[in-house]
């Protein structure tokens, strides 16, 4: 049993320090980022190379609505990005975010309107093309914190991202 600890253990760590620097990723990425978790929306995306290699910063500006709440909210992340094979690397992250929310039911006379703050993490895959675009699916789960005691503070938030790097 021991032998086989060790040996998977060596593998493992070959192939996470083969794929970690396997390929470098873009210094900056810009785009969008579609889709959702409890409602449908839209994030501008930025990403930005930090000073280790294969690790990023992502900052996304974003709002969601459904036919009870719009939301606005901002979110930063750290992530580590690991290569799969040629273009495609996969990566996990966390982070925060603060945003505010309105309530657009009809009866006013209990409407929920105000802020959040939460926290996230992140994994996801991506494709780099051989020409600027990077194209990522990811699931970010989110735990949130309001002053409304009815909200739902879980958000599984599902999205596909594309991006023009440079």
């Amino acid at each position: 049993m021991k032998k086989e600890f060790l040996i998977a253990a060596f593998f493992f760590g070959a192939a996470f320090f083969y794929g970690a620097y396997a390929q470098s990723i873009s210094e900056n990425a810009l785009g969008l980022r579609v889709g959702g978790g409890n409602s449908f929306g839209a994030e501008v995306s930025y990403q930005r190379e930090v000073g280790a290699e294969n690790n990023r910063l992502e900052f996304d500006l974003g709002w969601r609505n459904d036919s009870y709440y719009d939301a606005i909210k901002l979110v930063g992340l750290y992530q580590w990005v690991w290569n799969i094979d040629g273009g495609f690397n996969w990566y996990a992250g966390a982070g925060a975010g603060l945003g505010s929310y309105n309530d657009n039911r009809n009866d006013n006379l209990d409407r929920h309107d105000g802020a959040f703050a939460l926290i996230a993490g992140d994994i996801g895959i991506e494709y780099n093309f051989d020409f600027p675009l990077l194209l990522s699916l990811d699931f970010r789960p989110e735990i949130g914190f309001s002053n409304y005691v009815e909200s739902d503070d879980f958000a599984p938030d599902l999205a596909l991202g594309i991006r023009y790097q440079f």
